[in-house]
């Protein structure tokens, strides 16, 4: 079934296109042997369903017939969402910023019949305006490039396959380092000094302005007093201005301003995974704002609320809502008012001036709640009545639409986030979703990147599973998680590995260019996560799995000591392979291990019960093993020996 309008159950943002006048064919072999048969170049179009401005683009072009008779009779179109072909995606994002200077959705990428690009952009407008081209006339002057001057087309494919080749397969290319040379420390140091220098004063850089969890967790973990400043500036701005949603909870996708306080509308679960998983991480040191645990619940309430399906969760919700970006979120003082209008007039002013709701607003006139500086960041209580009001309006204003696919990765994070909580309700619910992940994206001996089962995972998908199965190994010391990691790991080292990295696309995926994922972008990279992941399973099971991990971080290297920005992942990966520390506590879990668990401790890892695990082998029951790459200090029994021992190491 190639065309897109003969397939069932197709993702939201494929759905949307099923009935555009544009003939779309779906990602695979049928759609280039059809270009090659027709002799006609491809167009390849990418999106997902939140991205407001491939919204734009399909109303304005591909809904319009004009513009689909051009395509249809000189193109082959292919329709593809990028969350569901993130390897698709990287592979041509790449060549876009070779070819214009910049990135983006809705991606627009012109392949020869083998898949090769040679013409790439992000949106075009249904006509010249403003010095952007229009599609039409791109269209046509691809048309009349591949029919007239098919040799300058060919010499631009094998200058852009040279370049391509070094930004995907980027590993490739570089020098190894001498071993001994890696130096974390000053790797951390270097990042995090540039951190600090290019922060401003609203806890970011330029616009537009997105969330970096990574770079806030290694600002925090350098643990100098002016790393640690600029993290709290970043995760104040975050979480008290615009881009956290204060009336509904979760993050929006990104700021498009320089203070976050007018975000991009749509919310991923991605984004609300690794910004949880943050603020709760944070928020177990001592020295953390007691509101940023109140964060992470808020985030995962919205969480369970909006984006839960059934046993597991989807990707997304609309930037827009009724074709208005941000129409559910942004509110007049007009609106509020009238919605108040049973309560006294000091309440409603205070809601008002909490939430910075003024008028002109920030976005077309209207407001996006924010907090006042002084404002605490958890609601008062004298105005819970007036807040629950505003949310009643609020739900009958029109919902943003939701994109129901399961995807392996993401819900993987948010496991993983639960885990991070502590919280045995939190870890309860994310010993479920690993069963339920099992159960969804595995079915005839393979993994699935969604519940969709059309697209195989990648090794993002396995590596972030890999790792939440290993969280819940710490949680609860049931043996079947390490059963299950070892599977796993498997399954990554058989199908994925290649020349010491992991190889991002699935075997058979049909790209021309295999891409490595090694940069760390809006979620950490394959090779970051299966770096941690191998090093932790290598930590509680066989040490073969940390000389995998040491191998993928050999091959970063060079990367970590010149850019540490660009692998931040990567370098906070590094530790568990030379600098971890294994709490062994055999037996049922008791104290001991509750006190381990209490404590914000990263790069270290807990094993305890009955299981399978080596380590655990010769171990007295009751008593606290307290090692370093194998090599342990004297057990202890009690909490305050158990204290010392991990202070000292």
């Amino acid at each position: 079934m190639p065309l897109l309008r003969d397939v069932p159950d197709l993702s939201a943002y494929l759905a949307a296109h099923r009935t555009n006048p544009v003939r779309w064919w779906t990602w695979g072999e049928d759609a280039f042997a059809e270009a090659a048969r027709r002799d006609v170049p491809v167009l390849v179009s990418v999106g997902y369903a939140a991205c407001h401005w491939c919204h734009v683009m399909a109303h304005e072009s591909f809904e319009d017939p004009g513009v689909a008779e051009l395509v249809n009779d000189h193109f082959v179109a292919i329709k593809v969402d990028r969350e569901e072909r993130p390897d698709v995606d990287a592979l041509y994002m790449a060549a876009t910023q070779l070819l214009s200077g910049h990135g983006g959705w809705p991606m627009t990428v012109f392949t020869r019949p083998d898949g090769q690009p040679f013409v790439a952009g992000t949106y075009y407008p249904p006509r010249d305006r403003g010095g952007l081209v229009g599609f039409p006339t791109l269209l046509r002057a691809v048309r009349d490039a591949w029919r007239e001057r098919r040799d300058v087309v060919d010499d631009q494919v094998a200058r852009l396959r040279e370049a391509l080749t070094r930004e995907v397969r980027f590993l490739d290319h570089l020098s190894p380092v001498e071993a001994g040379s890696l130096d974390l420390p000053a790797a951390l140091t270097h990042l995090t000094d540039e951190l600090t220098r290019s922060t401003d004063e609203d806890g970011g850089e330029g616009a537009p302005r997105f969330p970096r969890p990574s770079y806030v967790e290694a600002l925090w973990r350098d643990g100098r007093p002016e790393s640690r400043e600029t993290a709290r500036r970043i995760l104040r701005a975050m979480s008290r201005r615009g881009l956290f949603d204060h009336l509904d909870g979760g993050f929006a996708r990104y700021s498009v301003d320089q203070v976050w306080h007018v975000p991009h509308f749509e919310k991923m679960l991605s984004d609300q995974a690794l910004l949880a998983r943050l603020y709760w991480r944070v928020g177990a040191d001592p020295e953390a704002d007691p509101e940023w645990r109140l964060v992470a619940e808020r985030t995962a309430d919205f969480v369970e609320r909006r984006l839960r399906r059934g046993d597991l969760y989807c990707s997304s919700l609309d930037a827009d809502a009724d074709g208005v970006e941000g129409s559910h979120v942004t509110w007049t003082p007009r609106e509020v008012t009238d919605a108040l209008d049973d309560q006294p007039e000091e309440v409603r002013q205070r809601v008002l001036a909490r939430y910075c709701l003024r008028s002109p607003g920030d976005l077309e006139g209207r407001s996006v709640p924010r907090l006042e500086s002084h404002e605490p960041w958890d609601e008062p209580r004298d105005l819970t009545v007036a807040l629950r009001r505003l949310r009643e309006v609020r739900e009958g204003r029109p919902a943003p639409s939701r994109d129901e696919k399961v995807i392996l990765e993401w819900n993987a994070m948010w496991a993983s986030a639960l885990f991070a909580s502590r919280d045995p309700d939190h870890e309860s619910r994310a010993r479920e979703m690993l069963d339920d992940l099992a159960r969804v994206c595995w079915s005839d001996g393979t993994w699935w990147r969604t519940d969709a089962r059309r697209h195989l995972a990648t090794a993002a998908d396995l590596a972030w599973y890999l790792d939440a199965l290993l969280d819940a190994l710490e949680s609860d010391g049931d043996d079947r998680w390490l059963v299950r990691a070892r599977e796993i790991a498997e399954t990554l080292l058989g199908d994925y590995w290649e020349d010491n990295t992991v190889r991002y696309s699935a075997p058979g995926a049909g790209l021309f260019l295999a891409p490595q994922e090694v940069f760390d972008g809006a979620t950490p990279s394959a090779h970051a996560v299966a770096l941690r992941a191998l090093a932790r399973l290598g930590l509680v099971d066989d040490p073969a799995y940390s000389e995998y991990a040491r191998r993928l971080l050999e091959r970063v290297s060079p990367v970590l000591i010149s850019h540490p920005r660009a692998v931040v992942d990567s370098l906070e990966a590094a530790a568990w392979v030379d600098d971890a520390l294994e709490v062994v506590i055999p037996g049922a879990r008791g104290e001991l291990a509750r006190h381990v668990r209490s404590m914000p401790m990263l790069s270290a890892v807990l094993i305890t019960g009955h299981g399978s695990s080596p380590v655990l082998e010769g171990r007295l029951p009751g008593r606290a093993y307290v090692c370093r790459q194998r090599v342990c200090h004297s057990p202890v029994d009690s909490l305050e020996d158990l204290a010392r021992a991990l202070e000292e190491a």
